[in-house]
């Protein structure tokens, strides 16, 4: 490194300062090699560091960006054990950062989940649920939970409870939509144990058919414990193949250029017995995603025991790098909880909330112990800033970095508000999801800014953006940013007009930068900046450059993790390192694998080589992929399905 030039030497000494590190003046830093360990050239670098935008190579030392710079300044201090990667003039970004996800307990459940995320037809959706239900062996379901939208189909609407039926008339079948409604078949409804005495639930209801018996049809009322409660009754898989299925779901995150999360705890994720796993992972080196998590909650009436309690157990920031303790949340109380199913009015909080919020808040601020807040409507944020309000008087909290979720209905009032408790707000992509509904709700003119973006950065409020996966949203950070920039929802309809879209920057700086002050981790990761953790991700294609529309189906095909390859493909397909066999062998995931992006035919062909039908389509014949990779003509339907139709769901 005596080669690289003074300015690179100083700022490198600077950045490793800062982190713990000492560089002498010949670049030898204690506990640091002499020579990096990686260099990447020959690509396109977005660094989001202003200093340094566009630079032709970046070395990678111990873990973290060591150089970042022109190629022959970094090349002059290769040494012999130095790995070279020519990028290819690929783009390259920070590793992303999604700032609100469920992936501790998603990690627990992927294995065995069926992804409809990306499908585009339910005939195609259906054709997965049949091949995978005549494989799925009792007494386990088959499970389709979140990740998609009817809007996203070309037929524009969920399957009938007949079609479900018909698919799958002996295997137990659980569709979860978003948080509205789950679907059940026949079996499904018999392994539940719901029949005409089953009571409705508060907040939900059991749809019965004349006679009183349950159709299948679950709707949250506008309470979504119902679909939850009912999902939990479902066998679970074994410790060891939720290990192995955690392990996939983190490479799966990497495929998709994802090197840290922050993890929003969930219902029936109690802590620390629902841990055991990702602890087990973090213990034996063999975590590829950076998690820091939050404390959710579990039981209303026990909201201030709980925290209680783990704010005795845990400090915040308490672990390392790849593990850490974030904070509370997103439920702090059950009464502050509003549900975001936009086809219910919004619901009406309990006239108690506050005094139960203040409860937990009060006990958070005095432990220093950050927390984040679910909050839909403005209405939920109001009620919730006047106690935030009311104890920053006595115990200030506007260093704390807590922030709001969500907040699709926020106020300009509150936004400034938010602004002066020094508070952030995490912003995730379900409007993509759910927008349609809401202009059926409230019309289109109401959902032009939600949330409003551009207002939050104009009052200086932090804003981090992220998914919400996987129950509502997909985990695809790429469908994310996609509707950042186009303001379109899964299913094309325009929600935004171009004041309240970010440019395909900003969007990545929220991806990324910006989701470091969520985690207080700024300065540590976000940029590829000398210091900086090396988490990085070279995409399919040029995420700056790509048709708008295409934004959505970007991969990463070389993903870094602290300078180690956690992902490669493509021509990168070498570096990827080795992963346990898929278990169980039934396993969704190991038939049709993850997110299901037509642009990529790879995914499908697993299917149509699957294929055990005894009869063929009469459009696709045995190819029952094939519609996967087209695009559907949108001037006739007919024209695609052909003049018998297709019957692909139906084979």
């Amino acid at each position: 490194m005596k080669s690289y030039r003074r300015r690179d030497i100083l700022r490198t000494s600077a950045a490793f300062a800062a982190t713990g590190f000492t560089l002498g003046l010949t670049g030898c830093a204690t506990g640091v090699s002499m020579y990096p360990d990686t260099i990447l050239l020959n690509g396109r670098f977005t660094t989001l560091d202003r200093a340094q935008p566009n630079p032709e190579a970046v070395a990678i030392t111990d873990g973290r960006f060591s150089a970042v710079g022109d190629a022959k300044d970094i090349l002059a201090g290769k040494g012999p054990q130095t790995k070279v990667i020519d990028l290819g003039g690929r783009r390259a970004i920070p590793g992303l950062i999604d700032s609100h996800t469920h992936v501790i307990r998603g990690g627990l459940n992927y294995n065995m989940e069926l992804r409809w995320d990306g499908v585009p037809t339910l005939a195609d959706a259906m054709a997965m649920l049949k091949r995978q239900a005549d494989v799925t062996p009792p007494p386990h379901w088959v499970r389709v939970v979140g990740g998609f939208t009817e809007h996203q189909f070309a037929e524009k609407r969920l399957p009938t409870l007949d079609e479900i039926n018909a698919a799958a008339p002996d295997t137990p079948v659980f569709i979860l939509h978003l948080y509205d409604r789950a679907l059940l078949n026949g079996a499904a409804l018999r392994a539940v144990g719901y029949d005409k005495n089953t009571p409705n639930p508060p907040g939900g209801e059991i749809q019965r058919d004349g006679a009183g018996n349950p159709t299948g049809l679950l709707l949250a009322k506008p309470n979504a414990l119902i679909l939850y409660a009912t999902l939990a009754k479902g066998p679970k898989l074994p410790l060891e193949q939720q290990v192995n299925s955690t392990r996939h779901f983190m490479n799966e995150l990497n495929r998709l250029g994802i090197t840290s999360v922050i993890d929003a705890g969930g219902g029936f994720q109690n802590y620390p017995d629902d841990y055991n796993v990702i602890e087990q992972l973090h213990a034996k080196g063999e975590m590829t995603v950076r998690i820091a998590y939050n404390l959710f909650t579990q039981k209303k009436g026990e909201e201030v025991a709980d925290f209680t309690r783990w704010t005795n157990m845990v400090k915040p920031g308490q672990g390392d790098d790849l593990y850490r303790v974030n904070g509370a949340g997103e439920m702090l109380v059950f009464s502050a909880a509003d549900f975001e199913d936009f086809r219910e009015p919004r619901p009406d909080l309990d006239a108690g909330m506050e005094g139960e919020l203040e409860r937990v808040v009060r006990l958070l601020a005095e432990k220093q112990f950050p927390w984040r807040l679910h909050a839909t409507y403005d209405e939920t944020i109001d009620r919730a800033l006047d106690v935030f309000e009311k104890v920053h008087r006595d115990t200030p909290i506007d260093k704390l970095h807590w922030f709001f979720d969500h907040a699709e209905t926020v106020s300009d009032r509150n936004i400034d508000r938010i602004a002066a408790l020094g508070g952030g707000i995490a912003v995730q992509h379900r409007m993509a999801f759910q927008g349609e509904y809401f202009i059926d709700r409230y019309g289109a003119k109401a959902a032009e800014a939600t949330p409003p973006i551009k207002k939050m950065l104009a009052a200086g409020v932090p804003v981090g953006a992220g998914t919400d996966a996987t129950r509502v949203a997909s985990y695809n950070p790429w469908v994310s940013l996609s509707w950042l920039v186009t303001g379109k929802t899964v299913g094309g309809t325009r929600l935004y007009p171009p004041a309240n879209r970010m440019d395909r920057v900003e969007a990545l700086r929220l991806w990324t930068q910006s989701n470091t002050w969520f985690s207080r981790e700024q300065g540590k990761k976000g940029r590829i900046a000398v210091g900086e953790l090396a988490d990085l991700a070279v995409l399919s294609a040029d995420y700056l450059t790509v048709a708008e529309d295409e934004i959505a189906h970007l991969t990463s095909v070389l993903t870094l993790l602290g300078g180690k390859i956690v992902h490669g493909a493509g021509d990168f397909g070498a570096f990827a390192p080795k992963l346990p066999e898929i278990t169980p062998n039934w396993s969704p995931v190991k038939l049709f694998g993850g997110y299901q992006d037509r642009a990529n035919p790879g995914l499908q062909k697993v299917a149509a080589a699957g294929c055990g039908c005894a009869s063929l389509c009469n459009v696709h014949g045995h190819d029952h992929a094939r519609a996967w990779t087209n695009g559907v003509p949108v001037s006739s339907r007919s024209e695609f399905w052909g003049a018998l139709g297709c019957g692909c769901w139906a084979v």
